[in-house]
């Protein structure tokens, strides 16, 4: 049986953990030993004693969504009387508020809309670039394959033309659980695992940045979750391309799929041995939106460095139930109160100012 303290030790002297120490680790019961281990490997990346953080803004310019996902209580039929595709001068002011409180960035997503083309998101990069001075950290993965399939069209092609027409980088929304058993039961319609990885790889190709998400707690196994961090460090030793890994818990509130909330135990576990693992992902951010400002604040001493994002806006979690909201001088106030200087970052962790 391997040892816990063995292959924390090893992770700390810089040696790359396999799947199965991974799930040694995951199936652990020594939180502290986790914890210590994980906050060893961020001071070494982040000396400065710094968390970082970003103002920006999630716009949804539509619920309307073919996929149907058994995890999500966001998505509408076309005919439901609350299905939206956000008019263009909502989206302009959602912006506008953006930037008037120093918003650098905004995330724009939506459902697979079955009718909506590549011209509709060109053009919508297109005039938000034309009005606005804002990196647009857009389009998860399952989108961007939605749209080469409605066309027709080469993933290549479509990532070109939409980073040609303004897409900076891209989320790393819709990898739930990278691994096809997983992906079969909570999101049959949705890419599989290697598709997700494709959009990814091509992005970095083209020199964009992208980054990677874990939606952990539902119905994947300890060596799943160790598999999907294990696939995001393969490709990042590949391209490079990942400028963060953002673990968070799924919340079954309102979704098909139903289920319990994974504890704040399972949670500070799960992002200490995503530290651990991923040797080659600079960045972990912590997910208050999902486990709240306290939580998240524990977290920077199991290996987050990032709070995350203000988030003037955040609709697809809250749909599912939970309304956590942290403005920004708690956002503050917290990363203070852990012993860390707070720094405001751009989307690949630039520093633009200490607080």
């Amino acid at each position: 049986m391997l040892q816990v303290k063995e292959i924390l030790n090893k992770a700390v002297a810089g040696e790359r953990l396999s799947v199965e120490e991974g799930v040694a680790l995951l199936n652990s019961s020594d939180l502290i030993q986790l914890g210590a281990a994980a906050n060893t490997i961020r001071k070494r990346l982040h000396p400065k004693n710094r968390t970082t953080f970003i103002i920006d803004r999630n716009i949804n310019y539509t619920n309307i969504c073919t996929c149907k996902c058994k995890f999500c209580a966001f998505w509408r039929e076309p005919s439901d009387p609350d299905a939206y595709i956000l008019p263009q001068e909502e989206l302009y002011q959602k912006i506008e508020e953006t930037i008037a409180v120093g918003g650098t960035e905004i995330l724009v997503q939506g459902g697979l809309h079955p009718e909506l083309g590549l011209d509709y998101y060109v053009d919508l990069l297109k005039s938000i670039k034309e009005r606005y001075n804002i990196h647009i950290h857009s389009f998860s993965p399952p989108e961007i394959w939605h749209i080469a399939r409605k066309e027709g069209l080469p993933l290549l092609r479509v990532i070109e033309a939409l980073k040609n027409a303004g897409l900076d980088s891209i989320p790393g929304g819709g990898a739930e659980i990278l691994d096809n058993r997983v992906r079969r039961i909570i999101s049959p319609d949705k890419v599989t695992w290697e598709e997700w990885m494709e959009v990814m790889t091509i992005a970095h190709c083209l020199d964009m940045k992208t980054t990677a998400t874990m939606m952990f707690g539902h119905v994947e196994t300890p060596e799943e979750r160790i598999l999907h961090m294990v696939r995001v460090r393969d490709t990042q030793d590949k391209t490079g391309g990942f400028t963060a890994f953002i673990p968070w818990s799924f919340q079954p509130k309102n979704t098909k799929l139903g289920g319990e909330t994974t504890s704040g135990i399972d949670y500070l576990k799960t992002l200490a041995v995503a530290r651990l693992m991923l040797d080659n992902v600079k960045n972990i951010q912590a997910s208050w939106v999902t486990q709240g400002a306290k939580m998240a604040q524990v977290s920077l001493n199991f290996g987050a460095n990032d709070f995350g994002s203000t988030m003037l806006e955040e609709n697809v979690v809250r749909a599912a139930g939970v309304t956590y909201r942290v403005a920004l001088q708690e956002i503050l106030r917290c990363i203070r109160e852990a012993g860390f200087r707070p720094a405001q970052r751009t989307t690949d962790y630039r520093i633009i100012k200490e607080m």
